[in-house]
């Protein structure tokens, strides 16, 4: 049993579920003979390396190495704790993951009673809204319509310290749990008090729509003074919770659980700076936005929205904090524009956010806006060389040296290769980049590696674990003295015990012990040849491996009475064996 989750329904999860249809609604795969293949998901390349097989339920790149079940690929493309992602997949097909005592208890329960909690806080601040008239006016000042203040859970914080504290705390462990989700704070004194007071309160969600923070915006001037604080000012105009085990903000983003509940499949995703501007695009039809929050553009956030799209526009005010807002995207997303995706730049009018120019503009405005926005490279070189003369020799030098850096992080492919080329045009210097790759030889999957026959039964019983139920116990084999015989015999135990098992079923039993990494490497070798051919291999290695043990105690009892210590069993033993004449591979 994997921590809480019975090994049994990981069994029945992996025989549900299809690993192509799990990775090809993330990644585009092709099909390859009985294999489906892509450029990998989890390092850059020109050509595909990344192969899904079908019959082994199996994924595996040749080019990182990465590879393992639908629950291992899960964990690595979405970053996603175990129970996590089986979480995920059961949702996905509909089951139920069971509940079990195990190592990890007390962990997941912490975890599972957070989310329970910021969701009783956040139906808390839901109810609150209708009640105060003032932050009823300014919904309807800034057009907000009953159906969105549902969509996004909007609510009211009421002034006071201890509102959310009487609601939701009632003990000292519910007292506990929010300040761990950081609902409450701390004066000097060490009294306790309500994070969030008179703000329009937005929750945050995570992937799978759970409330893991909140943001909450003024909407008028609070009083000057608080209690237990010197506080003169009514504080930022918008406050996020702090980090906290479920809270992470350079990873998260407003609204993309909403963004993938209204598109299916995504092409182009909008990166603004409020809240307000998310929800007023997606209430004028637009629901295509999302929002850092309370930080700028980390390489985290990038990766999360090149997932969703192959193509980002970052919307920014077009003063000078608006720019270096963009700046530091473009240096986030450089790294992450592998071939097919592609980042734009959007810089607003002076005064302006996408709620105000679409209240101006309409939806088609803003959209013909979206469409003329900037593309990264036209807004590289232009950022790059606005100080510097062009026309002069020097200057040219300025903006190679300025910009071969940053190409250098680009992913090896065809848009680094274009970028290259045009600092060349505009400049003249070589394109010569720091950090480039050394010149490679197109990746070929390799050939079948010479093995032990151990491994080489191993990775055939992995290829078709139905042959399990062919061998006949007692296991001849397991009487040779060489490393992995117990293993291939408790896999063959572990195959016959569960018919119809598949093999990344078969692994994934394996997954808390020293021999999964071996598991998962000859899981991913290439076993050639048809599945009636590959049958009759395991079962040569079979033979020959009693064959080795046969020898091997021929040998052993040899050696031994040479030296005179053999009993009468033993000598009886060894004359058998040297009658029985065995040869290397019998009929």
């Amino acid at each position: 049993m994997r921590g809480r989750i019975p090994d049994s329904f990981i069994d029945e999860l992996l025989a549900r579920v299809d690993i192509v249809d799990v990775i090809e609604r993330r990644v585009p795969l092709k099909k390859a003979g009985r294999e489906w293949t892509a450029c990998c998901p989890f390092h850059n390349e020109r050509s595909p390396s990344f192969y899904v097989s079908p019959a082994k339920q199996f994924f595996h790149c040749f080019g990182c190495g990465a590879h393992g079940s639908a629950v291992k690929f899960l964990m690595d493309y979405e970053r996603l704790e175990f129970p996590d992602a089986v979480e995920e997949l059961a949702q996905s097909v509909g089951l139920t993951v069971p509940r079990e005592g195990g190592d990890d208890r007390v962990q997941r329960e912490d975890k599972t009673d957070l989310y329970a909690l910021l969701d009783s806080a956040a139906r808390w601040y839901e109810n609150e809204l209708p009640k105060n008239a003032e932050a009823q006016a300014y919904c309807k000042k800034r057009g907000l319509d009953a159906q969105t203040i549902q969509r996004f859970r909007i609510g009211w914080a009421p002034a006071g310290f201890d509102g959310v504290m009487k609601a939701l705390g009632g003990s000292e462990r519910r007292t506990q749990l929010l300040n761990e989700a950081g609902m409450v704070a701390s004066n000097e004194r060490g009294s306790r008090y309500d994070r969030f007071r008179e703000r329009l309160m937005f929750p945050i969600l995570d992937r799978r729509g759970r409330v893991i923070a909140f943001g909450g915006r003024i909407i008028a001037s609070a009083p000057a003074v608080r209690e237990g604080q010197q506080q003169k000012e009514p504080g930022p105009k918008y406050l996020n919770s702090p980090e906290t085990p479920l809270f992470h903000k350079g990873r998260e983003l407003f609204a993309m659980w909403q963004v993938k509940q209204a598109n299916p499949s995504l092409a182009r995703i909008v990166v603004v700076e409020g809240y307000m501007d998310v929800i007023a695009m997606h209430q004028a039809g637009l629901p295509i936005a999302v929002a850092t929050l309370g930080t700028a553009t980390t390489p985290e956030h990038t990766e999360v929205l090149f997932r969703a799209a192959p193509d980002v526009v970052f919307c920014f005010d077009g003063d000078r904090a608006g720019r270096a807002a963009a700046w530091k995207a473009l240096e986030s997303a450089l790294p992450r524009l592998r071939d097919g995706r592609q980042a734009y730049f959007l810089f607003l009018p002076d005064g302006e956010d996408p709620d105000s120019l679409i209240r101006k503009e309409g939806k088609d405005g803003f959209e013909k806006r979206l469409k003329a926005a900037t593309p990264l490279s036209e807004y590289f070189f232009g950022e790059l060389a606005h100080d510097v003369d062009t026309a002069s020799l020097d200057g040219r030098a300025r903006l190679a040296e300025r910009a071969r850096p940053l190409i250098a992080r680009l992913p090896d492919g065809a848009f680094r290769d274009l970028m290259a080329q045009e600092l060349e045009k505009r400049t003249g210097a070589r394109a010569t980049l720091e950090n480039s790759p050394a010149p490679r030889t197109a990746l070929q999957r390799p050939t079948v590696v010479q093995r032990s026959l151990v491994r080489s039964a191993i990775a055939l019983l992995l290829a078709q674990p139905g042959v399990a139920e062919q061998v006949e116990r007692p296991y001849g084999f397991l009487r040779m003295d060489k490393p992995g015989v117990e293993l291939l015999a408790e896999l063959i135990d572990m195959a016959r015990s569960r018919p119809g098992i598949n093999s990344a079923m078969l692994v994934e039993h394996f997954a808390e012990r020293s021999e999964y990494p071996a598991l998962q490497k000859l899981m991913a070798a290439m076993v050639v040849g048809e599945p009636e051919a590959q049958r009759a291999e395991f079962f040569d290695a079979l033979r020959r491996m009693e064959e080795q043990a046969v020898i091997q105690r021929r040998d052993w009892l040899t050696a031994k009475s040479r030296e005179g210590h053999l009993d009468s069993a033993e000598k009886a033993e060894l004359r058998e064996l040297l009658a029985a004449r065995v040869t290397t591979r019998p009929s």
